[in-house]
């Protein structure tokens, strides 16, 4: 008897432990381009639903958003496919969602109805006046919970006029839990330069059990795990961002970011499914400054698009030589611009123009008609894989333009495009009242195609064109401009921008920069060098080190600077002309290497070395990650080890110098030189 009891009360708390552990019933995160499937709009507004190819929300692209026009007053509800909630007593609704808000508080709600739509059941509604990122998780029991065809949705009520979008994000409904906490976000950009970098992820509680504390875990690749204890306080559905003390160093290339739940409330949560989440990082040899890119649809003979010419010639004005430009005027409303183009037209095809004024930030539509600081201010703020620079002038009505690009990351699949543009036209002039227009497109280089590219790490790319501008709508050739950008054509996103400088003298870049390394007393010092530009008359030179500005328009051509042994180094120089002009930054990396002397032998021996294969390695401590490095500090290979000898295979290496850099299980590293010949 005891034993059936005993098999009983076991089936018991085995059901009871299913019955805490959360079930996902229903997830959308917006991925394709269209409605998805089941989707459906009720009550007023149903033609202001759309999908949209943004992340503003703070999801990945795409997103669900509510456009305020055309215009309604009044209740619109976005309906979600019916889910079958038989057996469940209650739900946990969450998603993300961003206003971008005009003026006057509208209400957003969320509601479940287990009839078809004939009654809802409201569960929660707030008032909302202030633009940003929000979050919801709420609890629902209400009377729906139970049934077998129950829907859910997020309702809007106000006056569509008193906001510019709203959007949608990463919707989940899941059965509650009663000790759960997740890893939803990993805290470090998907693209980062080399070196120290913060690390931390948002959590959340998904359980009713409050947390206090957290025993939590980062890991760069195959390196040795950092752990963290948080202690804090986390209510039920409330979200948190961990930040740990120890910050993370990237080398370049692509590297994986693991976060890992060790232990919640000094023991295991109900559901390990997502106590662990991986990222891939990209990490390139540094980051320029990035200039967004506005590409602005406008038309002569549109009325509305005289106030967004108005507010963004104010904004212009307000930003100097923070914008690069473009105006591409459309042949409509009819009759249309007078200076329309086919090479306009192609953009307006790309971003799917079929009506003006339309503004868009780096490739992607703003939020708004007319210029919103916060967003412009974000796309400012980021930093660019490239760094572009270069110059232009006219004779006659020839136009020459010269530019270099510096990529640092390796990147495929993107386009170079090249705008001759005039600052200001009197010429096409229309039926809106407008006398003149500006940054108005007159003809693309080589065409609106651009030019195709693939761009590796450190390696400069130079363009030449020249152009008869004869035939264009062109007014005055000495009120030209030329904007450049980069783009990913597909994904429509723009990495980086720049106005070309006007003038004949080419911003040339150093040549022949070479990074060394000196041995002095018992200072670790190395030093660049490089040969001025052989065209040209400089100012003076601009040098960083790891990104980071150390010496500003010096004379002489060469720098010395402290360095720690072991550390992978990127040292860039910019020439810095008349004006304020500058050239791109040319660049050289090395690791540190040069303390590797008699000294060490007797803490790592490798051997034989030089070597046509295989390298013994032998330490006095125990190893555990191997990481391999080419003379340009690119990372080649890792490997995970444990011991104090093992072996790496270098046969299918090329001839040269490689260096090794050793982590032993107590965090201290070293590198090693090995010298490869075949």
């Amino acid at each position: 008897m005891k034993k059936y009891l005993l098999i009983i009360l076991a089936a018991l708390i085995s059901a009871t432990a299913v019955a805490q552990n959360r079930e996902m019933l229903f997830q959308e995160f917006f991925d394709g381009s269209s409605m998805p499937t089941g989707w459906t709009v009720t009550g007023l507004g149903t033609s202001n639903w759309s999908i949209s190819a943004t992340n503003n929300a703070g999801g990945n692209p795409n997103e669900l958003m509510l456009n305020w026009e055309p215009s309604f007053e009044g209740l619109s509800r976005m309906v979600f496919p019916a889910i079958d909630l038989t057996g469940v007593a209650s739900v946990t609704f969450s998603f993300k969602h961003y206003l971008d808000n005009f003026h006057n508080p509208s209400d957003l709600g969320v509601a479940t109805s287990s009839d078809g739509g004939v009654t809802w059941n409201e569960c929660w509604r707030e008032s909302f006046s202030t633009t940003g990122i929000y979050t919801k998780s709420l609890d629902i029991a209400n009377a729906d919970m139970g049934k077998p065809n129950v829907q859910f949705c997020i309702f809007y009520e106000g006056n569509s006029i008193s906001m510019n979008y709203w959007y949608f994000d990463d919707i989940s409904i899941y059965t509650n839990t009663n000790f759960d906490l997740g890893i939803n976000v990993i805290n470090v950009p998907e693209h980062i330069a080399c070196g120290d970098h913060s690390i931390g992820m948002q959590v959340t509680n998904y359980g009713i059990t409050e947390i206090t504390s957290i025993e939590a875990s980062y890991q760069i690749d195959n390196q040795e795990p950092i752990i963290e204890v948080f202690n804090l306080n986390i209510p039920s559905l409330e979200t948190a961002m961990l930040d740990f003390a120890a910050p993370a160093n990237f080398m370049p290339g692509q590297s994986v970011v693991k976060m890992e739940l060790l232990q919640v409330n000094e023991t295991h949560d109900d559901d390990a499914s997502d106590d662990v989440l991986e990222k891939e990082i990209n990490v390139s040899l540094g980051f320029a400054e990035r200039i967004p890119m506005i590409e602005h649809f406008s038309a002569s003979t549109c009325y509305p698009c005289v106030q967004v010419n108005t507010a963004m010639n104010e904004f212009c004005a307000a930003h100097p030589d923070k914008f690069t430009y473009v105006k591409y005027v459309t042949d409509f409303p009819y009759p249309g611009d007078p200076y329309f183009t086919q090479e306009g037209y192609a953009r307006q095809y790309h971003y799917n123009v079929t009506g003006v004024p339309q503004v868009f930030f780096d490739g992607a539509e703003t939020v708004s008609a007319t210029p919103n600081e916060d967003e412009f201010s974000s796309h400012h703020n980021m930093m660019a894989p490239f760094d572009i620079r270069g110059a232009f002038h006219s004779e006659g009505s020839m136009i020459y333009v010269s530019l270099d690009v510096m990529p640092y990351a390796d990147m495929d699949g993107l386009t170079v495009y090249i705008s001759v543009n005039e600052k200001t036209t009197t010429g096409n002039v229309g039926t809106n009242g407008e006398t003149e227009f500006h940054h108005v497109m007159m003809k693309m280089l080589p065409n609106a195609d651009g030019t195709p590219m693939t761009f590796r790490a450190g390696e400069k790319e130079h363009f030449d064109f020249n152009y008869d501008m004869t035939a264009t709508f062109v007014e005055e050739m000495n009120d030209l401009e030329v904007a450049v950008w980069i783009e990913d054509y597909a994904a429509h996103y723009i990495y980086n921008s720049h106005f070309l400088y006007e003038t004949e003298n080419y911003p040339y870049p150093v040549e022949n920069l070479i990074l060394t390394e000196n041995e002095y007393g018992e200072e670790n010092l190395m030093s660049v060098s490089w040969d001025m530009p052989a065209d040209g008359n400089p100012v003076g030179y601009n040098v960083f080190v790891n990104g980071n500005l150390v010496a500003a328009q010096i004379t002489e051509t060469e720098y010395t600077f402290a360095s720690d042994f072991g550390r992978f180094y990127i040292v860039e120089v910019q020439v810095v002309y008349d004006n304020d002009n500058t050239s791109v930054k040319q660049l050289v990396t090395k690791i540190n290497t040069w303390m590797i002397t008699e000294n060490m032998a007797d803490e790592v021996r490798l051997f034989p070395n030089p070597t046509q294969g295989f390298v013994s390695v032998q330490a006095t401590a125990t190893i555990q990650n191997a990481a391999v490095f080419d003379m340009q500090g690119n990372l080649i290979n890792t490997a995970k080890v444990s011991g104090k000898t093992f072996e790496m295979d270098f046969t299918d290496f090329n001839n040269g110098v490689y260096f090794i850099k050793l982590q032993a299980a107590d965090g201290k590293s070293q590198v090693c030189r090995v010298v490869v010949t075949h």
